[in-house]
């Protein structure tokens, strides 16, 4: 199902033309602790449950158990300078269920890598040997800048 409009005839003949559907997916990461085989998605509010099996089934080759949504209300929130209510729009989110020997470990995007930590933590310490440096330095001369010195 798609909601875009193709010309059916085109000056110069036929033109190849690919229907591609309105549907997406996107990963989320869940606000609370779920057992390690589901997964949430966000998706588009026209997605069904058998639209996203087949999505993830098809394109993706995941084998899919179980497939529950359910659709998160927009938050509403009033405009600071005019006073007005707005509501943003809904969300809906499916909660897929892969089968019990599969685990999904959300991707670890930004790793706390300990030898850039230990480069970082050095830099800052020659910084603050150099800065104490600087202060022994010009403590004869209280109210010099430091850019003027000789």
């Amino acid at each position: 199902m798609s909601t875009r409009w193709y010309p059916i005839y085109q000056r110069g003949g036929p033109q190849l033309r690919v229907f591609l559907p309105n549907f997406w997916l996107k990963l989320v990461r869940p606000t609370h602790e779920q057992p390690p085989n589901i997964v949430q998605f966000s998706c588009s509010m026209q997605m069904t449950k058998y639209d996203i099996r087949n999505y993830l089934e098809k394109i993706y080759n995941i084998k899919v158990v179980d497939v529950r949504t359910r659709i998160a209300l927009g938050p509403t929130r009033r405009v600071p300078a005019k006073g007005y209510v707005v509501k943003d729009e809904d969300i809906k989110y499916a909660y897929v269920t892969l089968p019990k020997d599969e685990k999904f470990v959300f991707p670890d995007l930004f790793p706390v890598d300990n030898k850039a930590k230990e480069e970082e933590e050095a830099t800052i310490k020659q910084s603050k040997e150099g800065f104490k440096q600087f202060l022994e330095k010009n403590k004869e001369r209280p109210n010099m800048p430091g850019w003027f010195s000789i």
